[in-house]
């Protein structure tokens, strides 16, 4: 089930990063005081009043910008928009009303998106009197926030996800795996679609309830059934799209959320490129199961340690996502192509599979006993008792007596433990830590 989409918008320098890190508690956007310097559209989860949403900052909108970054800009906000179900549109008290914030709320009205009107920068109660101005837009009533100092978010929040659609099952069996294909533009996603069909073109299958958009193709191979969720549905809407440079990661977000499998396409003749990061990162981060296709396979010169090579690049570049295996073929030739379902299949199991409990603690005991974790000011972690909670991704809560003792390098130690005891090849691990008296 893909999350729907709350995208913030506006033209530059009015706080939209301020508000989206506050949405998503982390400091992940560039937030600078020069105008139009997020530059990227980017990306993040939250959840507020248990519904669960994922949320875009784009970069500002120049309508009359005519050079190529302000272009670009513009075009990312468009693409942002087309995807989102409700925009949160900020506008900068300070400033009032301008003509530019009047030109964004013309392109938001052919939309036809449900908009929240967010008034930033009221940052004590004399400015209320200055947000009745953007009841002029034509939205509804305004809602005050000061990014700032964290004033209003909630009713802002509250506004937003009121207006969310309702999240909606896509309808397919629990025995089929789906399979999201994600990359740049060019990487060969829908050459890969058809070559596992076997067929020239790509058969769209209109399935209830699915993402808009997307292009879901249900087929079947050596009695394992299995749905595609191709991500290259841009290419209907014309090569203006494709030839942007930056990849409109908001279909690969929705594809990543309704899939079992994750295949994160590479290109082989051109290489790793920074965007392949922020792909893959998405589909690591929402815990799905991953494999890294190499195509292109056939045009790339090669030896006999070309392969060794670049699945060495792969592991330094993807250094969060160790446990993906590589797959190199060629969607065009179909060489190596017998050589990807398989794997499917096999991550696919690791990241449903369930551990028995006093196995779980089996392998946690003789790897503390090999190495103790460290102690601090005094103190010890002692891991009383360890449980799978939850597959898709395995996760793991370990009952401790203080979680604050748990540093990041004995987790990893404890995940690469249990990894090699019950492979989990392709999937993440989440462990959790939680505490648990000698008394419980």
């Amino acid at each position: 089930m893909a999350r729907p989409v709350i995208a913030i918008v506006g033209r530059p320098n009015v706080g939209k990063s301020t508000i989206f890190n506050r949405v998503i508690g982390d400091r992940l956007a560039i937030v600078e005081d020069k105008p139009g310097v997020t530059r990227d559209r980017l990306y993040g989860t939250g959840e507020w009043n248990g519904k669960p949403f994922s949320i875009v900052d784009t970069g500002g909108i120049e309508i009359d910008g005519e050079d190529e970054i302000m272009k670009s800009v513009r075009m990312q906000a468009e693409l942002a928009i087309e995807e989102a179900d409700v925009i949160v549109f900020m506008v900068d008290a300070k400033t009032g009303l301008t003509h530019s914030d009047e030109e964004v709320a013309q392109m938001l009205f052919r939309s036809r998106k449900p908009v929240v009107v967010a008034v930033n920068k009221v940052d004590n109660e004399n400015r209320m009197d200055e947000v009745y101005e953007f009841y002029g837009l034509g939205f509804g009533q305004p809602i005050a926030i000061s990014g700032s100092h964290g004033i209003g978010i909630g009713d802002l929040l509250d506004a937003a996800t009121d207006l969310l659609p309702e999240l909606e099952d896509d309808g397919y069996d629990e025995d089929i795996i789906r399979v999201a294909l994600i990359g740049r533009p060019n990487v060969g996603k829908s050459s890969l679609v058809n070559a596992l069909l076997g067929e020239d073109r790509v058969i769209v299958s209109n399935v209830a309830g699915t993402t808009r958009d997307a292009i879901d193709t249900p087929f079947e191979h050596d009695g394992q059934r299995y749905v595609l969720i191709d991500t290259a549905g841009m290419r209907k809407r014309g090569k203006v799209y494709e030839s942007t440079e930056k990849y409109s990661v908001m279909r690969a977000m929705k594809a990543i959320e309704r899939a079992d499998v994750v295949l994160v396409l590479i290109n082989g003749e051109e290489g790793i490129i920074e965007q392949d990061k922020h792909i893959a990162g998405y589909a690591h981060e929402a815990g799905k199961a991953s494999i890294f296709v190499v195509n292109k396979w056939d045009i790339v010169d090669k030896d006999d340690k070309t392969m060794q090579h670049f699945t060495q690049s792969i592991r330094d570049h993807f250094l969060f996502m160790t446990y993906a295996p590589v797959v190199f073929l060629s969607a065009l030739t179909k060489q190596r192509l017998h050589k990807l379902l398989p794997v499917v299949n096999h991550v696919s199991e690791q990241h449903a599979l369930r551990i028995q409990t006093h196995l779980l603690n089996d392998v946690v005991s003789d790897a503390v006993a090999i190495n103790p974790p460290p102690s601090d000011k005094g103190k010890r972690l002692r891991i009383n008792y360890v449980t799978q909670v939850s597959t898709k991704p395995p996760t793991i809560v370990c009952f401790v007596n203080d979680p604050e003792l748990m540093h990041f390098s004995y987790e990893r130690y404890l995940e690469n433990k249990i990894r090699a005891a019950f492979d989990f090849e392709g999937t993440p691990v989440r462990i959790f830590t939680r505490r648990k008296s000698d008394e419980d």
